[in-house]
């Protein structure tokens, strides 16, 4: 009878903790961001860049006969870049910005590009020719054959507060539209030679892929475009 007693006070303890937690759960779910609108409306201007140049003369093996001394030396050493003329791809992402067809991206990502293509959300693919870049601010303007484009809205980035939610929508490992979020952790951060431009440092989730693609606030209005990931091994 002891027994039976202690058992059912523990069930109903129990119960009461349950109950508890999940009211606390749904307290604080209501109180984190929904991104399902702004990934809705904003993704379809999000595209895919892929650059390819050809492989520099520079950086292949020398040209040695086997029968050379040096030879056994170049093919254990130098690096190796691949077949004579092989391309060397390039990935990043991009946004729309005018619905003729004008792509905003980062200037690393199509730098010496002998070819960029573009691929849409509705996977059309376009290739896309250089308008011009700017390497000191890391932005190029693209331009694709294309009309009645989804296009993207500017926001303030000066309006921004640190700890403020943020959205990344990019191509990570040529993943296509991949989104992750986090918060402003600082703003007008310098980087060691990148004195030029104020970055906005967060800790959203960015792979290499998501250069170029646009950063939104809440109200789905571009504040950055995703430039660089910072690390110990400078990576």
């Amino acid at each position: 009878m002891v027994s039976r007693f202690f058992g059912e006070k523990m069930i109903r303890l129990i119960a009461g903790i349950v109950t508890s937690l999940w009211l606390c759960a749904a307290v604080f779910a209501q109180q984190l961001p929904d991104f399902t609108g702004l990934v809705e409306s904003q993704g379809p201007a999000v595209v895919n860049i892929s650059a390819t140049q050809a492989a520099r003369r520079a950086g292949q093996i020398p040209q040695i006969d086997e029968n050379d001394p040096f030879y056994e030396f170049f093919r254990r050493f130098a690096p190796n870049p691949g077949p004579r003329g092989a391309p060397a791809p390039s990935l990043g992402s991009g946004f729309i910005i005018a619905t003729d067809g004008y792509i905003l991206t980062n200037a690393h990502v199509v730098d010496a590009a002998d070819e960029v293509t573009v691929r849409l959300n509705d996977k059309r693919e376009f290739k896309a020719k250089v308008i011009g870049s700017d390497k000191r601010t890391d932005v190029a303007l693209l331009k694709i054959d294309a009309a009645a484009l989804p296009v993207v809205r500017f926001g303030d980035p000066g309006k921004l507060k640190v700890g403020e939610w943020v959205v990344a929508i990019g191509s990570p490992f040529g993943f296509d539209n991949t989104v992750t979020a986090g918060i402003v952790s600082a703003k007008g951060r310098s980087l060691p030679q990148e004195n030029f431009v104020p970055f906005i440092q967060t800790d959203v989730a960015v792979n290499p892929g998501n250069s170029g693609g646009p950063l939104f606030n809440l109200r789905g209005e571009v504040v950055g475009i995703n430039s660089q990931i910072y690390s110990r091994t400078g990576g």
